[in-house]
């Protein structure tokens, strides 16, 4: 229906109240997208970005944004006007494409191949990088970490700072949980770096009217405006809170992960990328992107965050009562935040941090099922392994459960051997060796705790 889809230009200005950009893309003749995004001055933004720096980030973000406007009709062709990608980046696109919406074309049924799904074809010029660098000194033991109102983040945020470590919290469309885990931090929303993204209406007005709708690489998006906030603030080190279990797949035997832009092949992929591409428009070890948790299981993150209680009422994990600022306690996302904290926190002080008994809740049994990998497919949900969840469910039902009656949704459940450890790291990470002596000793000592109880 649609042949084509266009990137056809986009634009930042630096204003009295922020850095606005903008994009403009089209889908054929008479449909236009365009969407913005505005970031707030603070006062700890250190560097005034030149023309030739600005272009670079705005362009990549441009690219990465199109994803959800391209997939409505999902065009055999994207031409990119406003730009020059070489053969090497229109690989590192064409990947994301392709795994980041797997779960999107599995859902809606769609198998074209990689070689045939689409192809992007770019007609513009890049920009040339300027000859003399602006002399930005970069902030080396600072940290940027983004929040997202869930158990992950907070545990990055606070043993970063626990370590000494110099932190400035960054969150893109700010609501409850979000700041009010950064103020339980000790840090204001002017104290934040903020990003307001913005949904173009005419698309929300096609998927009301039956065009494609479906997940797309969120924290993909992510990762390219932490590179423009890195980059304003002078703080080379993101510290993301993406753990060893976002590898995992969502179907079985397949690559379908709703989880691929949290993986650990997107990092690398992402690192990789701008190091080649963006890195070059400034300072030489400009950004430093990685995930903090990755050497980490999600039991491992929850008996860290189990520790955190001043967070417990505040901390937010569910997707649906993300509007509402709840836990709607309906949906698998809600379960397996109630199940991977189970080992750890007692069952009485679970029901008043989510307001129900997620495991004596007969309607989640499907959910159940497929978390304990008795279905085709885990949720579709940033979810932990199935192994994590059989060992959680294995040390809850040992810790809490010897001597008084089991919830509904373990009467059936055979407990199996525990095969998450909790004081043993994961080898593959970006997480350099001071931070990660530190973590470890933190897990160390957390797991040697728990074994005491």
């Amino acid at each position: 229906m649609f042949p084509r889809f266009v990137y056809d230009s986009y634009s930042h200005q630096q204003m009295d109240d922020g850095l606005h950009l903008s994009f403009r893309f089209l889908l054929g003749d008479k449909i236009v997208f365009e969407p913005t995004a505005t970031l707030p001055w603070r006062p700890f933004y250190r560097n005034r970005l030149s023309r030739e720096q600005l272009d670079v980030l705005t362009f990549n973000i441009g690219m990465i944004e199109l994803v959800s406007y391209w997939k409505a009709a999902c065009p055999p062709t994207v031409e990119v006007r406003c730009g020059k990608l070489s053969d090497e980046q229109v690989a590192f696109w064409k990947k994301i494409y392709y795994n980041g919406l797997g779960e999107f074309y599995y859902v809606n049924n769609i198998k074209d191949s990689f070689e045939e799904f689409m192809q992007i074809e770019s007609t513009g010029t890049t920009a040339v990088p300027p000859l003399h660098l602006p002399d930005n000194p970069l902030l080396e033991d600072n940290y940027l970490v983004p929040i997202g109102g869930g158990k992950d983040s907070v545990v990055t945020l606070e043993r970063l700072r626990r370590q000494g470590l110099t932190v400035r919290p960054l969150i893109m469309n700010p609501r409850g949980a979000t700041t009010d885990c950064a103020s339980q931090a000790g840090f204001p929303l002017d104290e934040v770096a903020v990003i307001h993204r913005t949904i173009h209406p005419r698309l929300l007005e096609l998927n009301k009217n039956g065009c494609l709708n479906g997940h797309t690489p969120f924290s993909a998006m992510l990762a390219f405006y932490t590179l423009l906030v890195s980059a304003l603030t002078g703080v080379p080190n993101i510290a993301l809170s993406n753990e060893s279990s976002a590898n995992e797949s969502t179907v079985a035997g397949t690559n379908v992960n709703h989880q691929y832009s949290k993986s650990l092949e997107f990092e690398n992929d992402f690192r990789q990328y701008y190091h080649e591409f963006i890195a070059p428009y400034f300072a030489k070890g400009s950004f430093n992107y990685f995930s903090y948790l990755r050497p980490l299981s999600e039991l491992q993150i929850a008996m860290l965050f189990a520790q955190q209680k001043e967070y417990h009422p505040i901390f937010r994990s569910c997707n649906r009562g993300s509007k509402t600022d709840s836990w709607c306690c309906h949906c698998p996302k809600c379960l397996f935040a109630y199940i991977i904290l189970s080992p750890f926190i007692a069952p009485e002080e679970l029901r008043k941090i989510f307001g129900a008994d997620l495991l004596d809740d007969v309607t989640l049994q499907k959910e159940f099922l497929q978390l304990i990998g008795q279905e085709e497919t885990k949720p579709f949900e940033c979810v932990g392994t199935v192994s994590e969840v059989n060992s959680a469910l294995t040390m809850c039902i040992d810790r809490w459960y010897r001597e008084r009656p089991l919830p509904a949704l373990l009467v059936d459940y055979r407990p199996q051997p525990v095969t998450t450890p909790l004081d043993t790291l994961y080898s593959d990470h970006n997480v350099d060796e001071q931070l990660l002596q530190y973590l470890r000793q933190q897990v160390v000592d957390a797991a040697c705790s728990n074994c005491q109880r």
